[in-house]
């Protein structure tokens, strides 16, 4: 027995199936895009071919992987549950409704679901911005019970960003306060400059923190109490965050996005 095993892994629509070893350590990928099995250690390369020969199919090269980066090879040596990659949009509360449905007959619609929604929706949008260089990842776990709804890293920096689901209804914002129809008003910004605060902590660069209201009717923002270090964006206006360039190279993008897809970076904050 070789010991080794096969873990799928989805990236944007684009499936990579890892050769892990029994601690979790990869020790080559197959990629079914390009057809190519890269090789982490030569000397296990019968066992890798064993262990993929399932999921082979036509002509494949075997090799090296193809000039990795130092970035690359930390992501490789993840440990699957170490890893915050995978994490689809809204994870935390697709596991929370998973573990702890609503009743079938309740008269009003779990605010699970709607929160789930627009989280996808803007999950979704920020993922797209990876063909133009950026890096989304979702549902970031902190200490003390609370999550980074989506974390954006790419030529223009890095953003903390921040779901608001409000379905059809009325925003008012007036730093730190942020009303959704006819609701008490609520202290989020002062709660998002927290987080984008911890983020930049733990990653030790400048994250800056966007709040993204999905489904509003209308955004009012309070010009004689405007957000202060908090950007507010209506969802399809998130593909304007990608127009910022210049303060990141193409090499910071993909160490920070090492560093930030590493789970164990932000059990320290």
């Amino acid at each position: 027995m070789s010991g080794l095993r096969v873990v799928p892994a989805w990236r944007h629509g684009h499936e990579r199936l890892y050769v892990c070893r029994t601690d979790g350590r990869s020790v080559a990928w197959y990629d079914r895009d390009t057809a190519r099995v890269n090789l982490l250690n030569a000397d296990r390369e019968a066992d890798v071919l064993d262990a993929l020969a399932p999921f082979l199919t036509g002509n494949v090269t075997v090799g090296p992987p193809p000039v990795p980066t130092p970035a690359e090879l930390a992501r490789l040596t993840l440990h699957p549950d170490d890893d915050l990659a995978p994490n689809r949009p809204g994870e935390a509360l697709r596991i929370a409704i998973d573990r702890d449905p609503p009743p079938p007959r309740r008269l009003r619609s779990d605010p699970r679901h709607r929160a789930l929604a627009a989280e996808t929706a803007v999950g979704d949008a920020l993922d797209r911005l990876d063909a133009v260089g950026w890096h989304a990842l979702h549902s970031i776990g902190l200490p003390g019970g609370t999550r980074l709804h989506h974390l954006l890293i790419g030529p223009g920096g890095l953003f903390c960003v921040r779901t608001l689901p409000v379905r059809k209804q009325r925003v008012r914002v007036a730093d730190p306060m942020v009303t959704v129809g006819r609701n008490q008003p609520e202290p989020l910004l002062r709660d998002l400059r927290a987080d984008a605060g911890r983020a930049s902590f733990a990653l030790t660069a400048e994250v800056r923190a966007v709040l993204v209201p999905v489904g509003a009717a209308d955004v009012d923002v309070d010009v004689e109490a405007p957000p202060r270090e908090v950007r507010v964006l209506l969802e399809q206006d998130i593909p304007a965050l990608a127009r910022a360039g210049g303060v990141l190279k193409p090499a910071d993008v993909e160490a920070l996005h090492a560093l930030a897809r590493d789970r164990r970076t932000w059990r320290r904050i």
